[in-house]
């Protein structure tokens, strides 16, 4: 889960933009993360396949703690 405010201690998925499977780019939405004040599109930080999800749409979440796997190409 990424800290995405000053003080955020967690935020709930609100709602997964990629399946198991689906491939990803750097850059592009991977899941709507709420917190207290707003609702935020998190963004991939690396491309790859998505390979496990690790919390689903509904749980709160701590900061720092693994939502999901990434799957990375060799260069």
């Amino acid at each position: 889960m990424p800290n995405l405010g000053y003080d955020m201690e967690s935020g709930t998925i609100a709602a997964w933009c990629k399946a198991v499977g689906d491939r990803i780019e750097r850059g592009e939405a991977l899941a709507q993360i709420e917190t207290d004040k707003t609702t935020v599109e998190m963004e991939a930080l690396a491309s790859g396949t998505l390979c496990e999800i690790v919390h689903g749409q509904g749980d709160e979440v701590a900061v720092g703690a693994v939502i999901a796997y990434l799957e990375t190409e060799s260069p």
